[in-house]
């Protein structure tokens, strides 16, 4: 299928990326780079929740949104966000706007830096699911890359039972992928050997 969007430079690309110009700065500096930064994965965690049931593509075009309307993503600050605040969340066209999602986030916060308290940190977390370095793929096609693996199954499992919401193994599948817990760019694509290890 030919892409509404393609770069001017002849590198191999993730085809998922080729939607649009945001998409393709996206996957080129973002995705798949290994964060350790609790902040930028509270970040994606409050995005990727958003995300349920909609397309990535329309998320990624409201993150500007999230970033002034959730405090630049400071944690601290989202976890004491008051029922008014949520109103006027509920009439902010630059977000997503679902009553449970933004309460979601809220009580994700909290819970994040319940896991912040006893790991010592967010990323010690989940950096422990698997075993403190990124996991490598060898993707040949986007056809055989999984939702899921025993790995995000575990994390699911384990936040669920920590009281997060909105987040469950696809979604946090999607997490490990973009904040480079594992690389899924695809073998051929120009970033696979940037973010390897």
């Amino acid at each position: 299928m030919k892409s509404k969007f393609s770069p001017e430079d002849s590198k191999i690309r993730c085809p998922w990326c080729l939607g649009f110009a945001e998409y393709v700065t996206y996957h080129d500096t973002e995705w798949g780079v290994p964060v350790v930064d609790d902040r930028i994965h509270f970040e994606f965690l409050v995005l990727e929740s958003a995300q349920a049931g909609l397309s990535w593509s329309t998320v990624l075009k409201k993150r500007e949104g999230y970033r002034n309307a959730f405090a630049d993503f400071d944690y601290e600050i989202v976890a004491e966000f008051p029922d008014s605040y949520v109103e006027e969340l509920l009439q902010d066209k630059s977000i997503i706007r679902n009553s449970l999602k933004i309460k979601g986030a809220i009580n994700n916060a909290k819970r994040f830096m319940e896991v912040q308290k006893e790991f010592g940190s967010f990323s010690n977390y989940i950096w422990g699911f698997v075993g403190g370095k990124p996991a490598q793929s060898s993707l040949k096609s986007m056809e055989n890359a999984p939702a899921t693996t025993q790995e995000s199954d575990r994390l699911a499992k384990d936040m669920k039972k920590r009281g997060f919401k909105f987040l469950g193994s696809t979604t946090l599948y999607a997490h490990m992928q973009a904040t480079g817990l594992v690389n899924d760019h695809l073998v051929d694509c120009f970033r696979y050997k940037e973010v390897s290890p």
